[in-house]
């Protein structure tokens, strides 16, 4: 169904796409390459939300020279009225005889409507090149429109004996200055920051994406406490940093909240599960801000509950080549496991040496 070309140059729109990662959100990162006679005479991608999508650029670029050319594009050209007009129109209008797009726009206002309007018009239109790389590259975006949640993708450090601070609590630093940029770059694609209330106290980190050469106008993910009892303190470094936090909390403390509020700290409370926050709930309401990722970087305890509440899509570990002794600290906090049946099951999909450690991404079996 696809040739050898068509795989090169879809290639080369995902390629594309990835130049949004850390600026298009809530909109998909998307890439479009148009080809005519061989030759490439159009690219694009969407750069930001509000801002022309991947196919307008691309068509700009190629100008009268998109008549009769095909267009490879990495999510279905969308066909309703947002900030922007329909990209299936102008692909019409355009004169493209044919459109092959990664795969379908998961979002209910497309939703397989893109590819049949162009259809309707006597456009060769199909779907399914690359796929696989497409929703990867979406994984937020696509989880947001089905489930009306966030992805999370939870970052761990630890030793080789799988340990993450010392029983003290020491934890700075247990990788190196390459795992640690490279922590910053998957803070960058991410919509949310989350951590717990627990690493607020003992730790009080800044949350931010720190990367050199970043663009002045890079806007900050969000930052995002839990914080069932209200204890974050009014001096903690993050509420003063570039940016907006959001506290979700389970108590009623008009005092602790009146010490809180102030310009970029919202405060959500939330119904509490046996004496604790609603994890669903905070990933739900995320996902109505238009969250497509979060970043938990957070200690044993509020790890071990996303995972066991089954909202861990992502883990992300980097493992430090030495070793900190059965007294150190373990990677989550998992009470009830005493089968071997009962272990959480992982499926590996990548391992690779970042500096001196190494990263391993593994997504949860469900």
């Amino acid at each position: 169904m696809f040739s050898a070309d068509d795989n090169s140059c879809m290639a080369r729109a995902l390629r594309l796409a990835q130049h949004g990662l850390m600026s298009a959100a809530p909109n998909p990162r998307v890439g479009c390459v148009l080809v005519r006679d061989g030759e490439v005479v159009g690219e694009g991608w969407h750069e930001r939300t509000g801002q022309p999508h991947a196919e307008i650029n691309a068509l700009q670029q190629a100008g009268s020279r998109a008549a009769g050319a095909t267009a490879y594009v990495t999510l279905e050209p969308c066909c309703h009225q947002g900030r922007t007009p329909p990209c299936t129109d102008a692909l019409i209008a355009a004169g493209v005889t044919r459109v092959v797009a990664a795969m379908e726009d998961p979002n209910p206002q497309v939703a397989g409507q893109g590819l049949t309007a162009l259809r309707t018009a006597g456009i060769d239109a199909t779907a399914g090149l690359l796929a696989a790389a497409a929703e990867q590259l979406n994984a937020g975006f696509i989880m947001r429109m089905r489930q009306g949640r966030p992805w999370l993708r939870c970052k761990l450090a630890m030793s080789i004996d799988g340990r993450t601070a010392m029983a003290s609590g020491e934890s700075c630093w247990i990788t190196g200055d390459a795992a640690r940029a490279d922590v910053h770059r998957l803070r960058g694609r991410s919509d949310a920051i989350m951590t717990g209330i627990g690493t607020v106290l003992v730790d009080d980190p800044s949350l931010t994406v720190r990367i050199a050469g970043l663009a002045e106008d890079f806007q900050q993910p969000l930052r995002v406490i839990l914080d069932s009892n209200l204890r974050t303190p009014p001096d903690a470094k993050l509420l003063d940093l570039p940016g907006e936090t959001l506290i979700f909390t389970g108590a009623v403390d008009a005092d602790n909240e009146a010490r809180l509020t102030r310009t970029g700290i919202g405060i959500v409370t939330l119904p509490m599960q046996d004496g604790k926050l609603d994890l669903p709930a905070v990933l739900q309401h995320l996902g109505s801000l238009q969250i497509n990722e979060v970043h938990l970087e957070a200690g044993a305890t509020l790890c071990g509950a996303m995972l066991q509440a089954g909202l861990v899509d992502e883990l992300v570990i980097y493992m430090a080549p030495h070793l900190m002794g059965e007294a150190a600290r373990g990677l989550f906090a998992l009470p009830g496991l005493e089968q071997m049946s009962e272990r959480v099951k992982l499926s590996i999909s990548d391992v690779r040496a970042v500096g001196d450690d190494w990263r391993i991404t593994a997504k949860i079996d469900k």
